[in-house]
């Protein structure tokens, strides 16, 4: 059994761990407020800006369009979105893990897999496994920025058009509360036909018609770089409000827990003064019937 001052060390350890802890949960708290009004600002945007894009592509020729243009899938990129820094629970791990079963399904139809990954959990767990990295991006998953999303769909539609990559298919946490975040896998290019594609001319019309100025011809090239932008950059915000509400819950779990213990230990530490003061009576009492 532990002595005294043993368990009196534990307890002050653990009870230093939990004010790590509860800082960072304080922290990540504050970073998630910040982080969920952003992507709750971009949201109807984004959903709008797809709207957009896809209207348009449906009235194009595909031929003039390379991002449009659809082959075979023999070389597939994977873009997988992580995060910087760990204690944050299953966050990183669960985008890794269906990044990784997107490359297996891909590799089972003898396509090729590479992997971009952003941030470096990802990069680091990839690496490690021994993934092909195409390309990769670190240091701005706790604040991403535009230009950020610009870089990632410059590499990307650089590669497609260039025919180093036939489908580059975007993996992240969406953010949905603190305590809940759900994987997404979002294909990025080619850009995927329109819901409207498979509507009849009757159920078009009742959707109505949008109204291009200048027409969707003119407008096509730019508006379907900047709807790639905004849906990766959609995502990186995505990731930085869950990556903040999984730390959240997980540095509060780990408070809670060190509580706990700190509970167990302390009676464990009074069990044994306990068993000490027990002992020193019976030899007080032990010496005292020696001595009649």
């Amino acid at each position: 059994m532990a002595s005294q001052q043993d368990i009196k060390r534990r307890i002050n350890t653990i009870r230093n761990t939990r004010k790590i802890t509860k800082a960072l949960e304080l922290v990540s708290a504050s970073k998630l407020r910040r982080a969920q009004l952003r992507i709750e600002a971009l949201r109807p945007y984004a959903d709008r800006t797809r709207d957009l894009m896809m209207e348009a592509s449906s009235r194009v020729q595909t031929q003039g369009q390379p991002l449009l243009a659809r082959r075979e899938p023999g070389r597939v990129g994977i873009i997988v979105v992580t995060a910087d820094r760990g204690l944050a629970g299953a966050f990183n791990g669960q985008v890794v893990r269906r990044a990784l079963q997107e490359g297996t399904e891909h590799a089972g139809q003898n396509h090729e897999v590479v992997f971009l990954p952003i941030g470096r959990k990802g990069l680091g767990t990839l690496r490690f496994r021994r993934r092909e990295i195409m390309s990769s991006w670190t240091g701005f998953s706790d604040r991403p920025t535009y230009a950020d999303a610009e870089a990632i769909i410059a590499a990307a539609v650089k590669a497609y058009s260039a025919g180093e990559l036939d489908l580059v298919v975007l993996v992240y946490n969406r953010f949905v509360s603190a305590l809940v975040q759900q994987v997404e896998a979002v294909q990025l290019l080619p850009i995927p036909e329109g819901e409207l594609e498979g509507m009849s001319a009757q159920e078009r019309s009742q959707e109505g018609q949008m109204l291009f100025e200048p027409e969707a011809e003119e407008l096509i090239g730019e508006l379907l770089i900047s709807s790639l932008e905004v849906t990766v950059y959609r995502a990186l915000l995505e990731s930085t409000a869950s990556e903040h509400g999984a730390r959240m819950t997980a540095m509060r779990n780990a408070s809670e827990n060190a509580s706990d213990l700190i509970d167990s230990y302390t009676l464990a530490m009074n069990r044994a003064r306990q068993a000490e003061i027990t002992q020193e009576i019976l030899e007080v009492v032990a010496g005292a019937d020696a001595l009649q």
